[in-house]
């Protein structure tokens, strides 16, 4: 399947544009599916932002978007025990292929600088279930 660029006028005289948040949602989504990201890290701004409650798909990414084609910088951080250049590589791939995919806009460039590593929470040591008190049965005469 062959994609025309999308910014540019189309045969029903019209045009379609994406807005650069439009493009860093998709890169978050297809980011955050690879595995061994944690997360995107943001600047302290859009924490506060989300600390209020509004979530934010786009931290920590920027994107550029011309008339065919775009470029996406994002900083991540990656879980501990994945090989962080691995993750890089799957994580440029899959956002490549979702922007492609999606808008018809050429990646150029998927640029990612790696923030943090973040440990797992380990599992508190696990109590045994607690069993259910039983149920106080009347007594009954025998």
């Amino acid at each position: 399947m062959e994609y025309k660029p999308v910014n540019e006028a189309n045969e029903n005289g019209g045009k379609v544009v994406f807005a650069e948040d439009v493009v860093a949602t998709i890169a978050s989504l297809a980011a955050s599916e690879v595995e061994g990201v944690y997360g995107m890290s943001g600047t302290t701004f859009e924490g506060i932002g989300e600390k209020l409650g509004k979530k934010n798909y786009t931290k920590g990414i920027k994107v550029e978007v011309g008339t065919v084609e775009c470029a996406v910088d994002m900083t991540l951080i990656v879980k501990y025990g994945y090989r962080i250049k691995e993750v890089c590589m799957n994580v440029q791939n899959a956002v490549k292929n979702a922007i492609e995919t999606m808008t018809g806009l050429n990646v150029v460039e998927v640029n990612i600088a790696v923030n943090s590593v973040v440990f797992e929470q380990e599992k508190k040591a696990e109590e045994p279930p607690k069993q259910p008190k039983p149920a106080e049965q009347p007594n009954r005469v025998k």
